[in-house]
């Protein structure tokens, strides 16, 4: 006798041991069995509906499904990911690699360029592969300028080639009142403060 059917036969005894204080045993209802033979049939329909199952084999060419619970010793893709692995193969799969590494110019300038030209200069804009980089004097623009072949170089070293083809280098800026790319010869703003 298995564990299920023996469990299976206490619960018929313990059924018919309350039934029979309830109602005096061998009487039925006009409906049918009610009491301890109404259990009884329960009990072994259910034993014959779990005989008449074929039982499970496991088959050794296919790798057991689990449903839940805890994973095994070996890896497997419900464990927990590190944010950056994640990140990382979210940015290729979504094609962002190109956005990222224009992003890190600006969020990493300091080690993109080091830290003495960062000191000295930061970037504005990144517009179709030209960096506009503001220095803080014309004496630095003019120094700039001369590493700009260096720059290009440790820039496409840390974030990628192709990212920054050019540099275009201002010294302080002013403040304009002309926007746009194109101006009109003029008196200028003349006296607008007084």
């Amino acid at each position: 006798m298995t564990f299920r059917e023996s469990c299976v036969v206490r619960a018929t005894r313990l059924v018919e041991a309350r039934c029979s204080v309830s109602e005096p045993s061998g009487s039925s209802g006009p409906d049918g069995p009610t009491g301890p033979e109404l259990a009884r049939a329960a009990v072994e329909a259910a034993l014959a509906k779990h005989r008449a199952k074929p039982p499970r084999k496991a088959v050794r060419d296919q790798p057991a499904r689990r449903r839940g619970g805890y994973t095994g010793p070996g890896p497997d893709p419900r464990d927990p990911q590190l944010f950056g692995t994640v990140l990382e193969r979210l940015v290729k799969q979504r094609g962002w690699q190109r956005p990222t590494a224009e992003a890190k110019v600006f969020g990493e300038w300091e080690r993109v360029v080091g830290a003495d030209v960062a000191a000295h200069c930061r970037p504005l804009k990144l517009e179709q592969g030209e960096l506009t980089i503001e220095a803080e004097s014309t004496a630095w623009a003019t120094q700039l300028r001369m590493l700009a072949g260096k720059l290009l170089a440790r820039i496409a070293g840390e974030v990628g080639h192709n990212v920054v083809k050019k540099l275009h280098i201002q010294g302080p800026s002013t403040p304009s009142w002309s926007r746009g790319p194109r101006r009109i010869r003029g008196r200028g703003p003349r006296d607008t403060y007084g």
